[in-house]
């Protein structure tokens, strides 16, 4: 086993997870419950992991409630069941606690469209402009930020800033669109988009709306416009979560990644949950990067704990201010 761990480490960055047999007859959710307390390991895990993940975790959610428990957690390893990014924030977040992720590939196509340097070069061009970017952006684009905010926060940071106060919204156009519409606030846009949502078709949702005509369409803000505007409620994935709790209907089409039916279905297993699909093959819509995690993986990076998250410490205390910053705010708001 020493020989294949060796083996499996010095592959780390090439696949992205240890890549060791897990022996079949073992329980991995006992074993995860072990290794929790064994290692004095917390599990956070975001709505879009797959059900088994979302289980085992000791906490679910999206970007804000993820990010406030990295910050408060007394554990001594973070292991977080989500994207690259969402590690990386807690690793800015609390430097001194050991942050896994159970496979570094799980990347994120939003992040990926803002690459640091362009938009470096973006903002010298624009530098009486206040930066707010979501948080689903690398560690080099949050230090190059002055308030980081997420789809449950994202309409008070912005009414936060003074109204002559120029605002460049970074990276989803989509969702600076929605909030520019929202708050009557103009921006600039960064031009990055998330692939998950901007893959859901109209027609098809359309379609779908005939055939259930009593369901209400829910939707996530990082849609394209023409989505949005067909949606009878748009939140964040909590703020969607929650709606589907409180509301009186029966049926809904959720517009967005295809996790949060889990938690929607456990929370009301009366109702019914219809993924809105996507324009292409397949019947729903499930994000790649996030599904690359598996419970399998999890378990071996808790074992082993690897692939451990590192950072440059001057990036990290640079990104570690507008992320507070949005915290502060949140705080303000009761958020």
């Amino acid at each position: 086993m020493m020989r294949e761990l060796e083996i499996a480490k010095s592959e780390l960055q090439k696949k992205g997870y240890l890549d060791l047999p897990v022996d079949v007859r073992l329980d991995l959710f006992a074993e995860i419950e072990r290794l929790k307390k064994e290692k004095n390991a917390i599990v956070l895990a975001h709505y879009y992991q797959e059900p088994d993940i979302q289980d085992v975790a000791d906490y679910i959610g999206d970007s804000l409630g993820l990010s406030q428990q990295a910050a408060k957690t007394d554990a001594d390893i973070i292991v977080f069941a989500g994207v690259h990014f969402m590690a990386e924030t807690a690793k800015i977040l609390s430097p001194q606690k050991k942050v896994l992720l159970p496979d570094l590939k799980a990347g994120c196509s939003l992040a990926d469209s803002a690459p640091p340097e362009l938009f470096r070069k973006f903002k010298e061009k624009h530098p009486d402009h206040l930066v707010i970017s979501y948080i689903n952006c690398s560690a080099g684009i949050k230090a190059l930020s002055d308030i980081i905010c997420t789809s449950s926060n994202a309409e008070k940071i912005i009414e936060s800033v003074p109204k002559d106060q120029p605002i460049i919204f970074a990276p989803d156009r989509n969702l600076g669109g929605y909030l520019a519409k929202k708050t009557g606030r103009e921006m600039l846009l960064w031009n990055g988009a998330c692939m998950v949502h901007e893959i859901f078709s109209l027609e098809k949702i359309t379609k779908l709306k005939i055939r259930h005509p009593k369901a209400k369409v829910i939707a996530h803000p990082e849609c394209e416009a023409a989505i949005l505007d067909i949606a009878d409620y748009i939140g964040s994935t909590t703020a969607l979560l929650n709606f589907s709790k409180k509301d009186d209907a029966k049926e809904y089409i959720v517009v967005t990644e295809t996790g949060i039916l889990h938690q929607m279905q456990k929370e009301n297993p009366s109702k019914t949950f219809i993924p809105a699909p996507p324009n292409n093959a397949c019947a729903c819509n499930d994000c790649p990067h996030m599904k690359l995690n598996t419970l399998e993986k999890l378990y071996l990076c808790m074992e082993f704990e690897q692939p451990e998250i590192t950072m440059n410490e001057q990036l990290r205390i640079a990104a570690k201010k507008p992320i507070e910053r949005m915290l502060e705010i949140s705080a303000q708001y009761g958020l």
